[in-house]
């Protein structure tokens, strides 16, 4: 089958010491120090022979993430700029949906032409992170795309814990392409799931939310902020198209930080000097982001953190104390019934994440679409292997 592969060097930077897992496993717990000279080639691999608990999956859609982009482009030594665990050679891609083509004899609830997603997170289940139930965490952790074979290809085997049916989003848009599309789409929507109402605790109906990057996760956070009925969502976003895309999620304003000389004027003003009850960081730029956020925040605020990027920023304890604030993170989207939830949103129409797919690519061009990607002006774009 078709397939993308990536290959790179393995050469740790200056002052970067191997641990002995790494060592071992041949994986980089921060990639970004490890991975050199990254080689991008759409190649022939084998079909996988599902396993007797796995499926096999026919992919339709898969969308392209950030981390994607970060396993693409490179610094200035030429490592690649994604920071967390990868394993090389891989096939990247973890947002997929596509139809079951075969099941596992030891296959109890999916069958062939079930209509499907999955989790990216492989935990395991038995450590003692999966045992509390922080399968984010999970210290066995596998990751599609990442450390095990992903989905820009032409197939993909997965374990059915892992899988989710999604037929109601062709019942919801009256069309089968389209229900693939948005399934491609659960599982980013399901970070910004995860981090604003498993990890932050949501918001209360009538709260302020002010959400920094309109990306796929910052579209994803509007929409879902939305239907938890906030009062008012603010979004900053430099980008003209996503400024756009923010708009048709529903956010009730949206600004230019570039043309905002201190954008937590902008709300304060909006919420007449009270503040804002949450902030979602979702543009990974915290140098920029936190100082704003931390001048304009509503007593009892949340602060919710998304967003990756390579560059920290100090925090002062003081706006904590003061406004009584609390700061969560959020990373992956298992547990929670967060995949579960997503889906129902989106099955019933309270979360529209179509409107945020605003390019697609054939398998063959899938790396002119991590380029697409990378310019930071779309909302989504989906590599769709049968186009």
């Amino acid at each position: 089958m078709k397939a993308l592969v990536i290959n790179a060097k393995r050469e740790p930077k200056h002052g970067y010491v191997l641990s002995e897992f790494e060592k071992r496993t041949g994986w980089a717990r921060n990639g970004n120090q490890v991975w050199k000279d990254p080689e991008f080639k759409i190649t022939d691999i084998p079909i996988p022979k599902p396993g007797p608990k796995q499926v096999l999956i026919k992919i339709k859609a898969c969308g392209v993430c950030g981390s994607d982009v970060h396993m693409h482009d490179t610094d200035e030594q030429n490592y690649i700029l994604f920071p967390g665990n990868s394993k090389f050679p891989c096939t990247p891609g973890h947002e997929f949906s596509g139809e079951v083509v075969e099941v596992g004899s030891g296959v109890s609830k999916l069958k062939k032409g079930d209509m499907v997603t999955a989790e990216e997170m492989n935990w395991c289940g038995e450590c003692d992170y999966c045992k509390l139930g922080y399968l984010n965490q999970c210290e066995n952790l596998e990751e599609i795309g990442f450390t095990i074979q992903g989905a820009f290809s032409e197939y993909i085997a997965v374990y059915e814990k892992y899988c989710w049916k999604i037929d109601g989003l062709t019942e919801h848009y009256g069309d089968q392409d389209k229900g693939f599309e948005v399934g491609a789409m659960v599982e980013p929507s399901s970070v910004a799931y995860n981090a604003i109402f498993s990890c932050a605790g949501g918001i209360n109906p009538g709260n302020t939310v002010v959400i920094y990057g309109a990306g796929p996760i910052g579209l994803a956070s509007i929409g879902l902020t939305q239907a938890a009925g906030a009062y008012r969502v603010v979004a900053f976003e430099p980008s003209q198209k996503r400024r756009d895309l923010a708009k048709s999620m529903g956010a009730n304003y949206v600004f230019d930080p570039t043309e905002e000389a201190e954008p937590h004027e902008r709300v304060m003003e909006l919420t007449e000097g009270k503040g804002a009850d949450m902030h979602i960081e979702a543009a990974g730029n915290l140098p920029k982001v936190m100082p704003q956020i931390l001048k304009s925040l509503a007593v009892g605020a949340k602060i919710v953190q998304i967003g990756m990027g390579p560059l920290e920023a100090p925090i002062t304890a003081g706006p904590f104390q003061f406004r009584k604030a609390v700061l969560s993170g959020g990373i992956g989207h298992s547990g929670f019934n967060n995949f579960f939830n997503v889906i129902r949103l989106m099955s019933v129409g309270k979360l529209d994440m179509s409107k945020a797919v605003t390019s697609r690519f054939s398998l063959n061009q899938v790396i002119e679409a991590i380029v697409q990607s990378g310019k930071l002006e779309d909302g989504k774009v989906i590599v769709k292997p049968e186009i």
